[in-house]
């Protein structure tokens, strides 16, 4: 499903930590209408719902509803730190085109067994690209 890297897990145990998260959170990471490219990327912690994919990797939970799973097959997951730009990061190689922002991206042209992919939810009013909520 997803690649996660040992450094996106270190971030999210420690973002666990400070927030004081109770066990069996993790990060939710969800594809939604919108963004600069047609879709972007939120993430936002929370807990398993029933139909979803959980990556579990040293000992932390990432998290992809059925919606969101056909637009992040194959993506890796990791954390950059860097004087610009830190953050959680997606390399999807889904992604025909990127934003430069880097929550926004146009899905590669689907394959006949992705053709029943379903378009996910309107982001709503007042999030531009790269303001989903966390």
């Amino acid at each position: 499903m997803i690649e996660v890297t040992d450094t996106a897990a270190a971030h999210l145990r420690q973002l666990l930590v400070d927030k004081n998260a109770a066990a069996g959170t993790g990060l939710r990471l969800l594809v939604e209408r919108g963004g600069c490219a047609g879709l972007q990327y939120a993430m936002t912690l929370g807990e398993p719902a029933e139909g979803d994919t959980v990556v579990g990797h040293a000992g932390v939970n990432f998290i992809v509803d059925a919606a969101s799973a056909p637009y992040l097959r194959g993506s890796r997951v990791d954390y950059e730190d860097s004087l610009n730009d830190s953050g959680f990061k997606i390399h999807n190689p889904n992604a025909a085109r990127s934003c430069g922002c880097g929550t926004s991206f146009e899905p590669a042209a689907p394959s006949r067994d992705d053709a029943a992919v379903p378009v996910p939810p309107p982001v709503p009013d007042g999030q531009a690209c790269g303001t989903a909520a966390t």
